[in-house]
């Protein structure tokens, strides 16, 4: 239970951050910041459902495209939050690309931080 609590906060602290940074670097990737933490539970909520699938999916039916995942998921899960909140809009194709690769890195390279920051302190404690 408290791996998947852990889980599910590195998930939150990484998309609001995430889709914050990218607001600030992108043009035409506008997020509010009322509605950050709706549109960041949103986006996690739905990289958390949507990645597993999409990697099944490609898995089976397409392998050249596994390294592609974490971004197709990204990309959908953008998509779709941007459709059921009004907190989240990207206008314009480079924005969609850029803001993509973008979140899709700083969730990747801080969800990789956070785990090990998180997994190091669980071993001491669980050591001590």
């Amino acid at each position: 239970m408290m791996r998947f609590l852990t889980s599910l906060v590195i998930y939150l602290v990484t998309a609001a951050l995430a889709l914050w940074l990218t607001s600030v670097i992108i043009d035409g990737f506008d997020v509010t910041l009322q509605g950050l933490i709706i549109a960041a539970v949103i986006f996690a909520v739905l990289q958390a459902i949507l990645a597993p699938f999409i990697f099944n999916m490609a898995r089976k039916y397409a392998s050249f495209l596994l390294g592609g995942v974490g971004l197709v998921s990204t990309f959908l899960a953008l998509l779709i939050t941007s459709l059921l909140t009004d907190s989240l809009e990207i206008s314009g194709i480079s924005a969609w690309v850029i803001g993509t690769l973008i979140v899709w890195l700083i969730t990747a390279i801080g969800g990789w931080v956070l785990g090990l920051i998180f997994l190091k302190k669980y071993k001491k404690e669980r050591d001590s």
